[in-house]
C-alpha cells in the first residue's frame, strides 16, 4: 500500500463523513469519486456502505428527539422503503442501471437547479402520509436497483416545511436502515474480505473525525439554510452522477 492510496483513502474518508454529518447523507456522492480510482467499485460501494451506516448513526443520535417526537412519520418512509428495496435488487434483471441513474441524474439537475434560483422555497404544509409511503418505496426500490435510495426522499422532505431537525430525523434514519440493509447484503455475499475490512479500519477514525465537523456546521445552520443546503445538494448530486455514468 503506497502513501499515495492511503492519501486518496483518507480524502474519500473526510469528504464523505464531512457531507455525511452536515447533510445527513452524501457519503458514496463524495467518497466514491476518490476512491473508484483507487480499488474496484463493488469493493468501494461496500466500503462507502459501511462508512454511511457507522457515520449516520452519530447524525441519528444527534436528533434522537425530533425522530421521538414524530415515529409514525419516519415509518411512513422506512417500513415501505424495506419493502422496495429487494423489489428493486429484483428489478436489476430487467432494467438498465446505468439509463436509470442517468434519468434520475436529469432529474435531479432539473429540481436542484430550479429550485436553487429561486428565491423562495416551496413549502407543502398539510399532512401528506400517502405520499410519504410512496415516496420510501419509491426510495427503497431506487436503493435495491441503483444505489439512490435517498434521492426522492430528499427533495421530498426539502419542499416539506419542517425544522433542520425534523427534516433530518426522517432522512438520516432512513438512509441509515436501507443501506444497513444492503451492508447486510454485501455480507452475504462475501464481499468484505480481509483487505477490505482492513481498508474499513483505515477510512473509519478519519470518516468519523470529519462527521463530526459536518455535524458541527450543521448546527449552525438556520432551518432556511439547511433546506437550501438539500436543494443545492440535489443538484451537485445530479451533476456528479451525470458526469460519472458519461464518463
Amino acid at each position: 500500500m503506497t502513501l499515495e492510496f492511503f492519501a486518496i483513502l483518507a480524502l474519500g474518508a473526510a469528504s464523505g463523513g464531512f457531507m455525511n454529518g452536515l447533510a445527513g447523507f452524501g457519503t458514496a456522492l463524495f467518497a466514491l469519486g476518490f476512491w473508484l480510482q483507487i480499488m474496484p467499485p463493488a469493493q468501494a460501494v461496500s466500503i462507502v456502505v459501511v462508512m454511511s451506516v457507522i457515520a449516520g448513526l452519530q447524525g441519528v443520535w444527534l436528533v434522537r428527539a425530533s425522530i421521538m417526537d414524530q415515529p409514525r412519520r419516519l415509518m411512513r418512509f422506512v417500513l415501505p422503503a424495506l419493502v422496495g428495496v429487494p423489489l428493486g435488487v429484483a428489478a436489476l434483471s430487467v432494467l438498465q442501471p446505468n439509463m436509470l441513474k442517468l434519468i434520475i441524474a436529469g432529474f435531479l439537475i432539473l429540481y436542484g437547479g430550479f429550485f436553487t434560483l429561486r428565491s423562495s422555497l416551496p413549502k407543502l404544509e398539510r399532512p401528506t402520509p400517502v405520499v410519504d409511503v410512496l415516496i420510501g418505496f419509491s426510495g427503497g426500490v431506487l436503493g435495491g436497483a441503483a444505489s439512490l435510495s435517498g434521492a426522492l426522499p430528499t427533495m421530498w422532505c426539502a419542499m416539506r416545511p419542517w425544522t433542520k431537525s425534523e427534516t433530518r430525523a426522517v432522512l438520516q434514519p432512513f438512509n441509515v436502515v436501507v443501506l444497513g440493509v444492503a451492508a447486510l447484503v454485501f455480507a452475504v455475499k462475501g464481499t468484505y474480505t480481509v483487505q477490505t475490512l482492513t481498508y474499513i479500519a483505515m477510512a473509519l477514525p478519519v470518516t468519523m473525525i470529519f462527521a463530526q465537523i459536518g455535524i458541527t456546521v450543521f448546527k449552525r445552520l438556520t432551518d432556511d439554510q439547511f433546506r437550501r443546503l438539500l436543494i443545492a445538494m440535489m443538484l451537485v448530486s445530479g451533476l456528479i452522477l451525470m458526469a460519472r455514468e458519461i464518463l
